[in-house]
């Protein structure tokens, strides 16, 4: 919910310039919109800090630009993860300034940049990776933490690692994107004194499993202080990075 509609609202019904049962009609908006197909929930930024993300896939490039632009009028922010370039098309009619960030398909528009709170950094294990963590990262840019990048820098070549430690230490959360033997995370972790958050991605030969190995030697780390999200979820890991740091913010 944008504050500057709600103090719209509250203005007009001082003036007189708004009848009750308008001011109730736009009120019931300010929860939630309901165009049918969706529910757009215009307070989840109020109650948790973080405004509702459109999750592009399975859904039509008009369904897309709708449930994009009630979020523009009301919040003023869009982030559309899993979308494609005819989503984009349609979102960019709708909402102009809006951008495709390729590797990360993701589509984002802010009215006004975000203030930065913090900073994270984000490892990929492999090259393969980098789509997955650069869903991680747009997302982290998209909610005011500064994104580090750091890519390459699997256990095949470990000394790839150690030759960024001090870029990755200076963050306040590590978020990795491994598939394969899945194995980075448990290694940055014996490292570094900062939260990780391990994210198994689906690349691999047939072993993996689709990521499923990945995940299981992740969610058996033998290193303290590694978290873990689903397969190939850098939304979740980057929100979950937006939570830790918002926390310490606000302690």
């Amino acid at each position: 919910m944008d504050d500057r509609y709600l103090d719209e609202i509250i203005d007009s019904i001082r003036k007189n310039d708004l009848s009750s049962e308008e001011a109730r009609r736009r009120l019931k908006k300010v929860l939630y919109e309901d165009l049918g197909f969706a529910k757009v929930d215009h307070d989840r930024v109020c109650r948790s800090g973080f405004p509702e993300v459109i999750f592009g896939q399975g859904k039509n490039p008009d369904q897309t630009a709708e449930i994009a632009l009630s979020l523009w009028s009301r919040v003023g922010r869009v982030l559309i993860t899993r979308a494609d370039r005819d989503q984009f098309d349609a979102v960019k009619k709708a909402i102009p300034s809006s951008e495709f960030h390729a590797p990360a398909h993701i589509i984002s528009a802010q009215k006004e940049p975000p203030a930065e709170i913090g900073s994270a950094a984000v490892l990929s294990a492999g090259t393969a990776d980098i789509p997955v963590a650069e869903e991680a990262a747009v997302t982290l840019e998209f909610s005011g933490i500064k994104a580090v990048r750091v890519f390459d820098v699997g256990v095949a070549g470990i000394h790839r690692l150690f030759n960024c430690l001090e870029r990755i230490r200076s963050c306040q959360v590590i978020i990795i994107a491994a598939g394969m033997d899945g194995a980075l995370p448990s290694v940055a972790a014996g490292v570094v004194d900062r939260p990780v958050i391990a994210v198994p991605t689906s690349v691999g030969y047939g072993a993996s499993f689709a990521g499923l190995s990945a995940l299981l030697t992740m969610l058996n780390s033998c290193a303290a202080g590694v978290g873990v999200v689903n397969i190939d979820n850098g939304f979740g890991a980057a929100a979950l990075t937006h939570r830790i740091i918002s926390s310490g913010r606000n302690g």
